[in-house]
């Protein structure tokens, strides 16, 4: 008998289908997303091997706590990351600054 899937996972797998690139860090539905303390989606590049997070040369997606944005910042302003794309979240839901931004 199939295991039947998730709604998180339906929505994956047509994202996966539209085009939608995965990234290093947090998948699109992890958890994370929808804590109540995270309030940050940020899609960045890793330029430095002295980043908090990631590996040079990879593109990564975290959510985040006002703290950990502000961290991520502070990195940005270091040369460690490129911050590509933001998105404020609330409940889970995402709220881009930009329309044109890495998705």
């Amino acid at each position: 008998m199939e295991k039947q899937k998730t709604i998180g996972e339906l929505m994956e797998e047509m994202r996966m289908k539209a085009g939608a690139k995965e990234y290093a860090g947090h998948s699109f539905m992890d958890l994370s997303r929808f804590a109540e303390e995270t309030r940050h989606m940020v899609i960045f590049d890793v330029l430095t091997y002295d980043a908090r997070v990631g590996n040079k040369g990879e593109r990564t997606r975290l959510f985040l706590s006002d703290v950990g944005y502000d961290r991520a910042k502070e990195d940005e302003k270091a040369g460690n990351i490129k911050i590509l794309t933001h998105a404020r979240v609330n409940r889970g839901d995402l709220h881009y600054d930009k329309k044109e931004q890495v998705r």
